[in-house]
């Protein structure tokens, strides 16, 4: 029995070993994302208490952003053309660390907590926001190439009408709404479009939400503070 023990435990370690490998805590390869674009406008929600959850969410320990090296150069050539316009990019999150998502699937299963929901999901029932996409257990922000942005203004700041709020959970935030208007529209596809012809992919649920198509960490998620 002890031959038998001791290379089912030597190979159940290896296991776990191996899939604590998809969680990491460095952040080598990594930019603020101000740093590459000097003129980037921040509003990082999640270092507030303005977002879904209503509290500083963990991991954001100041109003930053960072992103991978890749997808930082990919959105400075968005910002280069929106410049020409008088335009620029607001950003709202990036990397994301894992903490942080597990506030959110903690906050989601307290389904009595419902401080934001007049705000941020007044047509949704928070016990489906899983079901419904709006909240991951696994969220592409965590492998470092995902961004939430919209576009502004970048002499009065005014952000561009999208037609409905960043972070909003409902059909109108989805890319094929007919929720909104064509002005609504027109200016959901002039982000859409800048963003797909320099290198990311959108989220259909979520009109502010962009990856990188070939980000460089697509197994790996990581557990840094944004600080």
């Amino acid at each position: 029995m002890k031959n038998i023990l001791i290379p089912l435990l030597a190979t159940l370690l290896l296991a776990f070993s191996c899939s604590n490998k998809k969680v990491q805590s460095g952040h080598e390869g990594f930019v603020q994302i101000h740093e590459v674009i000097p003129n980037i406008v921040y509003d990082i929600r999640y270092y507030s208490t303005d977002n879904f959850v209503g509290a500083r969410v963990d991991g954001y320990l100041r109003a930053t952003a960072y992103i991978s090296q890749e997808a930082a150069v990919a959105l400075k050539k968005v910002q280069a053309v929106l410049n020409e316009e008088g335009l620029g990019l607001k950003v709202f999150d990036a990397y994301r660390p894992q903490k942080a998502v597990d506030h959110f699937v903690r906050w989601g299963k307290v389904i009595s907590d419902t401080l934001t929901k007049h705000k941020y999901y007044p047509e949704i029932d928070k016990a489906r926001v899983f079901e419904l996409g709006y909240v991951a257990k696994r969220s592409g922000h965590t492998r470092g190439s995902t961004i939430d942005l919209t576009i502004v203004d970048l002499e009065t700041g005014e952000e561009m009408d999208m037609g409905s709020p960043w972070d909003f959970f409902g059909q109108i935030s989805h890319h094929d709404t007919d929720l909104v208007n064509e002005v609504h529209t027109a200016n959901r596809n002039k982000l859409r479009g800048l963003m797909l012809a320099h290198g990311f992919k959108e989220y259909a649920n979520e009109w502010w939400h962009y990856t990188l198509k070939d980000e460089p960490y697509p197994d790996t998620y990581f557990n840094f503070n944004v600080e």
